[in-house]
């Protein structure tokens, strides 16, 4: 198999992955999509070194959370929208009422406690696996996940109401 193949194999695999990743970091599919592409870009420049390491998918979650906190340096990215967005066509149910809410908070979180939580829960690592992708210790992983769920345990304490 070339590295070309072989690199189209492993995208083909794992791009809905990334992309949701992508998306939970950051909180819009179009940075996401950005995100993704800017990871792939470099990815395959770098393949055939890429490639022979054990932990390909642990690599490229590092990556995107690079790209993702080097995004967020970024002067236009600290622009908040302040229209309102249109109503959609049908109303959405309760459930998609939740997901949004809980969008909301974890948007609201520091980028460092959203990437903990994104890394520890959605992308099921263990402590040391998010300690080693993030580039910090243990114990900075266990508190930063211990304020970002508190956090968020108080600002859904507030908003009883979505979850009645």
């Amino acid at each position: 198999m070339t590295p070309e193949q072989s690199y189209r194999e492993y995208v083909g695999g794992n791009l809905d992955r990334l992309r949701r990743t992508a998306f939970l970091l950051c909180g819009d599919w179009h940075t996401a999509d950005d995100l993704v592409s800017t990871v792939l870009v470099k990815l395959y420049r770098h393949w055939r070194r890429a490639n022979g390491i054990e932990h390909l998918d642990a690599y490229v979650r590092r990556m995107l959370m690079r790209a993702w906190l080097d995004e967020r340096r970024r002067p236009w990215r600290r622009e908040t929208a302040t229209e309102v967005l249109p109503e959609s066509a049908t109303a959405p149910g309760p459930d998609a009422d939740r997901r949004l809410a809980v969008l909301s908070l974890l948007a609201a979180l520091p980028p460092r406690r959203r990437a903990v939580l994104v890394l520890r829960y959605f992308c099921d690592l263990s402590v040391e696996e998010t300690a080693e992708a993030m580039g910090c210790s243990e114990g900075t992983v266990k508190s930063q996940t211990a304020r970002a769920l508190e956090s968020l345990r108080a600002d859904l304490s507030e908003g009883e109401a979505l979850w009645t």
